[in-house]
């Protein structure tokens, strides 16, 4: 009888069941920042979108041939296709601001649970550098 008490007290699985939870949290965690990677990254190639397009416009002159052209070649490079708003159209006269603002659509999913979509933005600001005679 005593021997069996023993056997019933001693800890020698106790590490075995702590490692194996500590995987299981480790995994957990993991999984966890792969799922909200993409949003992280997704915001980096927004900021990029909104910086070039506003630098073409900058050089341009205006918003047009020259920003949709750039905003196609982004999208083939990035695999994105993003929502894109300017804060004025046509020509911008020399010294005038504008700014350009990019969105797009993330899903997030962690495990079983469903996704939720998330809005990120991303703003930039330019000031035209051409001269339109009137």
């Amino acid at each position: 009888m005593k021997k069996r008490i023993k056997r019933l007290k001693a800890n020698k699985g106790s590490t075995y069941i702590s490692v194996t939870i500590f995987v299981m949290i480790m995994m957990i965690v993991f999984v966890f920042i792969m799922s909200v990677a993409p949003v992280f990254l997704t915001k980096m190639n927004l900021n990029n979108y909104a910086n070039e397009l506003a630098r073409e416009a900058e050089i341009a002159g205006r918003i047009g041939t020259e920003t949709t052209h750039r905003l196609d070649r982004l999208n083939e490079s990035s695999g994105l296709t993003p929502t894109v708003t300017w804060s004025t159209s046509g020509r911008i006269q020399i010294g005038r601001s504008f700014t350009v603002t990019v969105s797009a659509d993330v899903d997030i999913s962690f495990f079983i649970f469903q996704g939720h979509t998330l809005t990120i933005s991303s703003t930039a600001e330019g000031t035209s550098e051409v001269y339109w005679k009137s």
